[in-house]
């Protein structure tokens, strides 16, 4: 046989036996294993407080929700203010809130954030030295003697009305008190957002007004005509229209000096009045 087929062949046996099938395969068997081991769900327990009253918040994975702390503000201010809206105006300490508002399962981590930033930061409740809290109306209106004379003031100094929320949120037993100052007040609904706004009204500014003028009045059509229109009108039938005759205050434009240049100044001649003695002529000497 040829000598170099047989060295060949030795070769190749060499390199057959220098390759690692067996192994190969057992690695292959290892990483398929540890995939499926990585697909299975991991199970994971819940975790529990040594508290009792968070062990069920906690399983429920609630506790810690911002949503969750967040009604449970939502709930109290609502209370606060149907509370004082009922007439009972005695400030609560947080225990006595969650007590009223049957919220006694919340954590201590809670009520650490309502009493410390929640509830003293929010405009609706307001925080007494005794360190309890009380609803914050809008208005301090208590019966219909304080709003009536809140009513007169706005009158008075020109700030119009006040809207029926708000009066609503602040005054305690508010549709009974309404409804005694039936003649005292008016509603206006504002065009903008139909809200209603209560007015004092003011029956010394009522005027007895001739029947015929009412009705020349009525007469007169002034839609889609602006002021210029109407002043032009006025004046073809020879009325003088209202301007503003008011006093007017003349504003006095600012002089500002103008800035000084050092050098041009002391610019003009000097004369030498402390030489005119020494001084002499001498024309006559030509």
């Amino acid at each position: 046989m040829d000598p170099a087929l047989l060295r060949e062949r030795e070769l190749f046996k060499k390199r057959a036996l220098a390759t690692p099938t067996v192994e190969k395969k057992k690695r292959d068997t290892e990483s398929s294993a540890k995939d499926e081991i990585k697909k299975k769900p991991k199970l994971s327990t819940p975790s529990f407080n040594t508290n009792s009253n968070s062990a069920i918040l906690n399983y429920k994975t609630v506790s810690g929700n911002s949503q969750f702390k967040f009604g449970i503000l939502a709930k109290i201010v609502k209370y606060m203010k149907t509370r004082h809206q009922e007439g009972d105006d005695h400030p609560l300490t947080l225990d006595e809130i969650l007590d009223e508002t049957n919220q006694l399962f919340v954590t201590n981590n809670i009520k650490t954030w309502l009493e410390t930033e929640a509830l003293p930061n929010n405009p609706k409740i307001e925080l007494t030295p005794e360190k309890k809290f009380i609803f914050k109306p809008p208005l301090k209106i208590k019966d219909k003697k304080s709003l009536l004379r809140l009513l007169k003031q706005y009158d008075l100094k020109g700030q119009g009305g006040i809207l029926l929320e708000e009066v609503q949120e602040s005054l305690p037993h508010c549709e009974k008190v309404l409804k005694h100052l039936q003649h005292e007040i008016v509603y206006i609904t504002r065009p903008v957002d139909k809200k209603k706004v209560v007015f004092y009204n003011d029956k010394t500014a009522n005027l007895n007004i001739d029947e015929d003028f009412q009705k020349l009045w009525r007469s007169v059509t002034v839609e889609n005509m602006d002021d210029d229109k109407i002043e032009e009108y006025l004046e073809k039938q020879g009325i003088k229209s209202m301007q503003d005759h008011g006093i007017k205050k003349k504003v006095m434009p600012i002089k500002r000096k103008k800035p000084v240049n050092r050098n041009r100044q002391n610019r003009r001649p000097r004369e030498n009045e402390h030489l005119a003695h020494v001084l002499e002529n001498y024309d006559n000497m030509m």
